[in-house]
């Protein structure tokens, strides 16, 4: 496991001790726990507005959120995104499949 050191605001402090005791874990698995998740929403988010301008498609945005093609679709649906799903997407999608 690599180690990182990162300097953060005093109320940030307060605010990940008080999580730690929440969730009753030390504040290095809670740090390891947001990391993670702020890293996957800070993926979707990428993909949504990727996707929402066009310079994506839907195989890509997936892409881009780590997700599913599946879980992409109930994302774009969560935030009420048009689907540009092509004929294409879809073979992409089912020769992946096919891959597994």
């Amino acid at each position: 496991m690599t180690m990182i050191s990162a300097r953060v605001p005093d109320e940030d402090e307060a605010a990940l001790e008080e999580v730690a005791a929440l969730l009753e874990e030390e504040k290095s698995t809670v740090i390891r726990k947001a990391l993670r998740e702020g890293l996957a929403e800070l993926r979707t988010r990428k993909a949504i507005e990727q996707y929402q301008s066009g310079n994506v498609s839907v195989n890509q945005a997936a892409r881009l959120a780590g997700v599913s093609l599946a879980e992409w679709l109930e994302i774009a649906r969560q935030h009420n995104l048009t689907s540009q799903l092509t004929a294409a997407d879809l073979d992409e999608e089912v020769e992946s499949v096919r891959r597994l």
